[in-house]
């Protein structure tokens, strides 16, 4: 049977969903939704896609659509989840779940309610070099004592990774914190019982912190510290130590070295390296097996309750 497909969000990231989605059998993407309805039909041509739409509302009234990608704007994802638990969709939406943990909360209760696939697009699990160090960890070869993270950016205006505009503000805290909370948890097999966060000014034009400051405990002990910036003028994208009990890893995006920088071959671990690829498959096989997919809105909504604290911590 071919999963049928309607995506959200002609942009940049639904763009890295298209190009993974090529690579799995039996999936098909027959809807594209966009804000922009020219930008929109560009796309969808040359990625043979018959259907195009500027409201999401416009794909979930097509029968043959058995599941929904979002990609669209922060703001959005909570409530268009639903919509596609209402339509009798199966939906994965790109992380963040929320910008609020109530939102988040009744997408959770939607699922239970029936039963489909509800999937955050939590890429960090899916990266094979997470994935090398969760297998060891799962193996009872390692175990976390700490994980010191980096996510830096510049991006001081409001631009998407294509350097085109965007029609919305991208988030530290919930959004790029929420991969590494998520993470963290995950890694450490433990729940995060503590939380604090602090944060710099607020950019007067975006209205949001540029950096911020968050350290994390997992009920086993295991600590946490998150270093995120939208200042930062130098590499850029996210950079993870593992201090380990038996060793020390470092993962900057595909690759993984030791601690004393040694490369580890993590081709092998998965049939791809593409993440975005890899998390679209488990997404699949999950509505294909009927089971509960890795990165389960369920899965992933203590992450939004930690964020929630550290919101309300920040606010004072």
């Amino acid at each position: 049977m071919t999963i049928k497909v309607a995506l959200a969000g002609a942009g940049a990231f639904g763009i890295k969903h298209l190009d993974g989605i090529r690579n799995i059998a039996d999936v098909e993407v027959i809807s594209l939704v966009g804000r922009e309805l020219a930008k929109t039909k560009e796309v969808a041509e040359q990625y043979g896609i018959a259907h195009v739409a500027t409201e999401l509302a416009d794909s979930l009234r097509i029968a043959e659509v058995d599941a929904v990608i979002l990609c669209t704007p922060t703001q959005m994802h909570a409530a268009q989840a639903l919509a596609c638990l209402d339509a009798g969709k199966h939906v994965q939406v790109e992380i963040p779940l929320c910008d609020r943990l109530a939102d988040g909360e009744a997408v959770a209760q939607r699922q239970r309610e029936t039963g489909l696939v509800a999937m955050c697009g939590h890429t960090r699990r899916f990266n094979p070099s997470h994935q090398w160090v969760h297998r060891r960890i799962t193996a009872g070869e390692l175990a976390i004592q700490q994980m010191d993270v980096q996510t830096y950016f510049f991006r001081r205006s409001n631009m998407n990774a294509l350097g085109q505009p965007r029609s919305w503000t991208d988030h530290l805290l919930w959004h790029h914190a929420a991969h590494t909370v998520d993470l963290f948890a995950w890694q450490a097999g433990s729940p995060i019982v503590q939380a604090h966060a602090i944060q710099g000014p607020i950019h007067p034009e975006l209205k949001i912190a540029m950096d911020m400051s968050i350290q994390l405990q997992c009920a086993n002990g295991a600590i946490c510290t998150l270093s995120l910036s939208f200042n930062n003028d130098g590499p850029l994208g996210s950079f993870f130590r593992y201090i380990g009990d038996t060793g020390t890893y470092l993962a900057r995006y595909d690759d993984l070295f030791t601690g004393k920088d040694e490369k580890i071959d993590v081709s092998g671990v998965d049939v791809s390296m593409n993440g975005i690829e890899l998390q679209d498959r488990e997404f699949f096989a999950a509505i294909r097996e009927r089971r509960e997919p890795n990165a389960s809105v369920a899965q992933v909504l203590p992450c939004y309750q930690v964020l929630h604290r550290l919101e309300q911590q920040l606010r004072g």
